[in-house]
């Protein structure tokens, strides 16, 4: 049997829909290897975030009660440590811009392939076999990585949210994170000012085609 390992995502106080998406897939793929799925969800309110984790299909929910927002920092050694300590063939996280911060920087120190932008996974024996969208999605191509562990982030809104009440068991995990290893912190959220844009008071507009 082979487990399987999904790293929750939020921000702002909120669990982002990509963290239910990644149970849906984490389910998909443990029913194919005959594991469990263990979630982990870092920083912020984790006992609240595991009671919005806690879905049909989860095994295990550990929380690590560390800081408030996400850090680079405390999201590689976190996971590199739960890694070490559930030994999962597969690791799901986000195709998200915190994703693909922390989980190349995670592959790295465990010296495992990563796979990026994923929107299916299918496996066999040690075989995953990941599909991934090129040429802005008009094809589809799929990679095959021999051996475990593997590293995966998944593209949002191409697993359907997980629904339903679970019975997982939710752990504290004590992971042992150097301070002195912390390089940055948030200080806070600024919001990208938005609104339309009205061409017609342009002096000039430029526009590039083919044809």
């Amino acid at each position: 049997m082979s487990d399987i390992l999904a790293i929750a995502e939020h921000r702002q106080s909120e669990l982002r829909d990509v963290s239910l998406e990644l149970i849906t897939a984490g389910v998909e793929l443990a029913d194919q290897t005959g594991g469990d799925l263990h979630v982990a969800v870092i920083s912020g309110d984790v006992e609240g975030y595991a009671d919005e984790l806690n879905r049909v299909g989860v095994d295990a929910i550990h929380t690590v009660a560390y800081g408030e927002e996400f850090n680079h920092d405390v999201y590689t050694q976190a996971v590199t440590q739960l890694v070490d300590s559930i030994g999962p063939s597969y690791m799901l996280g986000p195709n998200s811009v915190n994703g693909l911060d922390y989980l190349p920087a995670v592959a790295t120190r465990l010296d495992v392939p990563l796979v990026t932008d994923v929107v299916g996974l299918e496996t066999a024996g040690e075989t995953l076999t990941a599909t991934r969208e090129m040429y802005g999605g008009k094809v589809e191509t799929t990679v095959d990585v021999e051996g475990t562990p593997v590293v995966v982030s998944i593209r949002g809104a191409e697993w359907p949210v997980a629904e339903g009440a679970g019975s997982a068991d939710v752990e504290a995990f004590d992971a042992e994170i150097d301070e002195d290893a912390i390089g940055s912190s948030v200080n806070g959220f600024e919001e990208v000012a938005g609104g339309d844009v009205d061409i017609s008071e342009a002096d000039l507009l430029v526009s590039v085609g083919r044809g």
